[in-house]
């Protein structure tokens, strides 16, 4: 089908649109940009620099999308932003391209709600199936997996990894990675519970749920010292893929810095107290 491009929208030559695209009044499409099939841009979205969208995705008015990196570090280099199918971004949502130090890569994966006022900062990289409420703010180089689930003002800090699964309650900090099936809450960041509530409109098991109940009061309820209470959960769990997912999220973390596994991808080394400067 034809793509419906309204006379004020502004398109540049150079980027390529899809069919079945929709770009609504005074939209703005920079050069370099790739659209796909069935997406829609309403009125007042920009979309800039290297960025692919995928199909039906919606971006619904004052939505900025592939902006630079707001990074010091960032000196112009050639990056991009990738975006996959069946999103929804609401309004006034910000999504940066990566920079070079990151991958040179911001990603986001299918079927995700951004709510209004969302920041997803350079070299995020953001699976399927998550939703993220107002004003959540997502520092550079963040990972989120599937399933992930956050209520509004929750602020991530740069490297964080947020697990499959988990819940972030609403207005938390959370400074250290949340672990996979977990709610986690408040300042400073308690792992409250496991997510019964989603895991079971996912279709898990009551046997699921008791194992991670299970782990949940041992590792961080019990008293025991971490690695005492994991490695009862492993014994008691040997073939239990999700506590086998836990467990690996919790050493992954342990490996890392200042309670984050992805601090390890880190260029350099910032010394003790120095921010990125999109933290």
């Amino acid at each position: 089908m034809t793509s419906k491009i309204h006379p004020s929208a502004i398109i540049d030559a150079k980027a390529e649109i899809g069919p079945d695209v929709e770009i609504g009044p005074f939209s703005v499409v920079g050069a370099g940009v790739r659209i796909g099939p069935g997406t829609r841009l309403l009125n007042n979205a920009t979309v800039l620099n290297r960025t692919t969208i995928g199909k039906n995705n919606t971006l619904y008015p004052f939505a900025v999308i592939g902006g630079k990196p707001q990074d010091l570090k960032y000196k112009g280099e050639d990056t991009e932003l990738v975006i996959g199918d069946n999103n929804t971004i609401r309004e006034f949502v910000t999504i940066n391209i990566g920079t070079a130090g990151g991958g040179g890569i911001t990603k986001l994966g299918s079927h995700n709600l951004l709510m209004a006022g969302c920041h997803i900062a350079h070299d995020c990289d953001l699976g399927d199936h998550i939703i993220i409420a107002n004003n959540v703010l997502l520092a550079g180089h963040v990972r989120v997996e599937d399933w992930v689930g956050m209520s509004a003002y929750v602020g991530l800090h740069h490297f964080l990894t947020a697990g499959r699964h988990a819940f972030i309650g609403g207005y938390t900090r959370a400074n250290v990675d949340i672990p996979p099936f977990m709610i986690v809450n408040g300042i400073p960041m308690t792992v409250v519970a496991p997510n019964a509530v989603g895991l079971k409109r996912r279709g898990f098991s009551d046997d699921q749920l008791l194992a991670l109940k299970d782990a949940h009061r041992l590792i961080w309820r019990s008293g025991l010292p971490k690695g005492e209470a994991m490695a009862i959960i492993e014994q008691r769990y040997p073939a239990n893929a999700d506590i086998k997912i836990l467990l690996d999220a919790l050493r992954a973390t342990d490996r890392g810095r200042k309670g984050r596994a992805r601090e390890q991808r880190r260029e350099g080394n910032l010394l003790e107290g120095e921010e990125d400067s999109d933290s």
